[in-house]
């Protein structure tokens, strides 16, 4: 295998690793503020809100706690969970090749 290749692979896989980060950061930073009850009317809060929601939206409500906080940070921790797991293993066989 060409160093040069070898060098395209180790990007795609640290650019897969990156993008893996902030999924998870935004699903994490979601659960803080909802947890810490940030002001729902705040367009930061919002936007947080919108992308943890689109990426959590197979995990979200699979659920079924009696208490919302526990359902939020099970939802969308699992989420993020699962986006760390699979990016970073995508990522470590991408740069063993």
């Amino acid at each position: 295998m060409s160093p040069r290749y070898r060098n395209g692979a180790n990007q795609a896989g640290t650019v897969i690793a990156i993008v893996a980060d902030v999924m998870a950061f935004i699903l994490g930073l979601w659960i803080l503020m909802y947890v810490l009850d940030a002001n729902r009317a705040n367009q930061l809060v919002q936007f947080v809100h919108d992308a943890a929601n689109w990426l959590a939206s197979w995990s979200y409500d699979l659920f079924t706690f009696d208490k919302a906080w526990a359902r939020v940070v099970a939802g969308y921790g699992l989420a993020a969970v699962v986006y760390l797991f699979v990016g970073h293993a995508i990522a470590n066989r991408i740069h063993r090749h």
